[in-house]
């Protein structure tokens, strides 16, 4: 199978695809290269989101946090990966403890680059969020059971559809803060 087939998504689409393993090889490489071009700024590099949760229906976009020391030093990342082929992405959803960037071209989405201070509340949360679930299988039947659900009624809004999940989400943060 090809990589073309196995991820990639149209931009505010939604559409779930059942777990796959090339998805960690499809970030295992990719990480490689976003080290070889940035290597010196990042301090950490981590597959975060559904594909990186065995188990979990998922948007078939690779979702990567790079943590670094001072959320500043994210500009030092845009001219390198612009070379890998992502585009910086200007205060995206109004988060302001990141850096975001996308890769492929609007009809076909593959991977999404947050850049957050190490350590520090948006990493705290995606990492805290992945590793709750990789280790809890009732709590990833339930948010498939909620993805499903929203996925049907909002396949053309990814924004009502991201917003949905928001109280699962955070009720999860919750519960792995405490684990």
């Amino acid at each position: 199978m090809r990589k073309s087939e196995i991820i990639g998504l149209q931009r505010k689409k939604v559409k779930l695809t059942p777990y796959n393993l090339e998805w960690k090889k499809i970030y295992k490489k990719e990480g490689e290269s976003i080290c070889d071009a940035v290597g010196e700024y990042l301090k950490d590099i981590q597959h975060i989101g559904a594909t990186s949760i065995p188990g979990v229906k998922a948007k078939p976009i690779i979702d990567i946090i790079i943590g670094v020391k001072h959320l500043k030093d994210g500009k030092k990342f845009i001219k390198p990966l612009k070379k890998l082929g992502y585009q910086y992405k200007k205060n995206t959803r109004g988060i302001k403890e990141r850096y975001f960037f996308a890769k492929g071209i609007e009809k076909n989405r593959t991977h999404y680059i947050h850049i957050a201070k190490i350590n520090g509340r948006f990493w705290k949360n995606c990492i805290h969020f992945r590793d709750y679930l990789r280790k809890h299988k009732r709590a990833v039947k339930e948010y498939n059971k909620l993805k499903e659900g929203l996925a049907k009624k909002y396949k053309d809004n990814r924004d009502k559809y991201t917003a949905q999940k928001y109280f699962f989400i955070q009720k999860i943060i919750k519960k792995a803060e405490k684990y």
